[in-house]
């Protein structure tokens, strides 16, 4: 499994995970992203269904409906991927113990600002003793992601 720690600085948490959500259907994944709150679900959702204006929208749709197998990305306050995705992004920048289960996800992302910066760097130091499981750290750098040493 593979872990990317995403530090925000420049932009909004909706902006990240609205790029992050086009690489993955760009990579032929599904995506499940979760946060606890439900205002911040929202603002996900209307970046995504504006995020790429010149091309398409990302479709997506909340958790907890008849159509949740057939969403590409799925928003909810829980880690259950009842969309079959892969890949987890949270958004909130806290860190669920289910994200690490064996088999459950190939790729995590954790976004995270000032406010959750603590808990990101103890999740950092934590992954760090799990065997088979790789970290990346990603920063903005003039309005670029960089990998950080």
């Amino acid at each position: 499994m593979r872990v990317d720690f995403y530090q925000l600085s420049r932009d909004p948490a909706e902006a990240v995970v609205a790029l992050l959500a086009g690489k993955t259907l760009e990579a032929g994944e599904r995506l499940l992203v979760v946060a606890d709150d439900s205002a911040r679900l929202g603002k996900i959702s209307e970046a995504l269904w504006s995020a790429r204006p010149e091309e398409s929208f990302l479709a997506n749709g909340r958790a907890g409906t008849a159509d949740d197998a057939r969403q590409p990305i799925l928003l909810s306050d829980r880690v259950e991927p009842a969309n079959g995705a892969q890949f987890l992004l949270l958004a909130d920048g806290l860190w669920r113990e289910e994200a690490a289960a064996p088999g459950a996800f190939e790729r995590v992302f954790l976004v995270f600002d000032a406010g959750t910066l603590e808990g990101a760097r103890a999740c950092w130091r934590k992954l760090g003793t799990h065997d088979g499981l790789e970290r990346n750290f990603w920063k903005q750098e003039d309005g670029r992601w960089i990998r950080a040493a």
